[in-house]
């Protein structure tokens, strides 16, 4: 299991979570995912023969988000 950890530019409202939890969620190969409201990351746990780090960052930039950083 292969973890990425995305900073975000700052979460303006809850619904900012749920709107990426849900979209990643819903992407084959994910196991878990955490955004944090506070700090702007978004924590995923992933099998990366399903999915990769760079996928989940279309994801999020796809939502209208931008990611600073990926880990």
């Amino acid at each position: 299991m292969a973890k990425a950890e995305f900073q975000l530019e700052p979460l303006t409202c809850p619904t900012c979570v749920k709107k990426i939890e849900t979209a990643l969620t819903k992407s084959k190969g994910i196991e878990s995912v955490r955004v944090l409201f506070n700090s702007s990351k978004v924590k995923t746990e992933f099998d990366d023969t399903q999915i990769s780090g760079e996928k989940q960052k279309n994801i999020i930039e796809n939502l209208g988000y931008t990611v600073l950083s990926a880990k």
